[in-house]
């Protein structure tokens, strides 16, 4: 009885006795414990007894001194970091006329001088929380200036507005203050949510520009209908009458 001949497989087909690992993708298993021969014997490769050839908790937390009270602990702690604080950039009116003076900043009731604006020109190098403007060189002062910082001094109000100028202080996030820095206008702004911006933002003696006085006037051009909706929701609790206990 004559055999039938062998079927070779073709090279580029994939059966299960030509299947195999990818190259370099199975290492050799490493046995440990096995004898001093293996080279991991005895110790498995950990080194002698002691707290770092444990497993688990062999390597403790940064600054832990083997038990003994640790020098953070030993120093006593000493003030507070307030999370609701803010860092204002400050700005002089002497520095904005000198900036004025050499062409690298202009403004307009339509076109007020904005924190993107005194950042780019090189008249502050950093934005931080906002900008405060401060009344420092008054005297320096010579052109009506219209500015919408964050925040601004008393001093500083008087100095701008004795020239013609205005003064909006307006709010800002983070969020907000980002967008302003880039000149995003498609996003909806902020509106203060704390009691203590609820407060400062809606005086007119602050120049805040959510004041009833002060949205009367500012310019069209950088008013925002939803402005006015939420001064009268934000000054509402002055006209509320509450019912009292008898």
């Amino acid at each position: 009885m004559s055999s039938l001949p062998r079927v070779k497989a073709a090279a580029s087909r994939i059966h299960l006795f030509n299947l195999s690992p990818a190259q370099g993708s199975q290492h050799k298993q490493k046995r440990l414990g096995r004898g001093q021969g293996s080279g991991r014997g005895g110790t498995s490769g950990k080194g002698h007894k002691g707290q770092k050839a444990r497993a688990g908790n062999g390597k403790p937390k940064p600054g832990f001194e083997g038990g003994q009270t640790e020098i953070t602990k030993l120093f006593p702690k000493k003030g507070f970091v307030n999370p609701n604080a803010k860092v204002y950039a400050a700005v002089n009116l002497d520095r904005i006329q000198a900036w004025i003076d050499q062409g690298r900043l202009e403004s307009s009731p339509e076109k007020p001088i904005t924190v993107r604006d005194l950042l780019l020109s090189g008249c502050i190098h950093d934005a931080k929380d906002g900008v405060k403007l401060l009344g420092d060189g008054a005297e320096e002062l010579k052109t009506p200036i219209h500015i919408t910082p964050a925040r601004a001094s008393k001093s500083a109000i008087q100095a701008v507005e004795k020239l013609g100028g205005t003064v909006f202080c307006k709010y800002y996030n983070d969020l907000a203050l980002r967008d302003c820095l880039k000149g995003r206008t498609d996003r909806t702004e902020a509106a203060p949510a704390r009691q203590p911006d609820i407060l400062w933002y809606t005086d007119w003696n602050n120049r805040g520009y959510l004041s009833p006085q002060a949205l009367a006037k500012m310019p069209p051009a950088i008013t925002n209908p939803r402005w006015k909706e939420l001064s009268k929701q934000l000054l509402a609790h002055k006209t509320q009458e509450y019912d009292r206990a008898k």
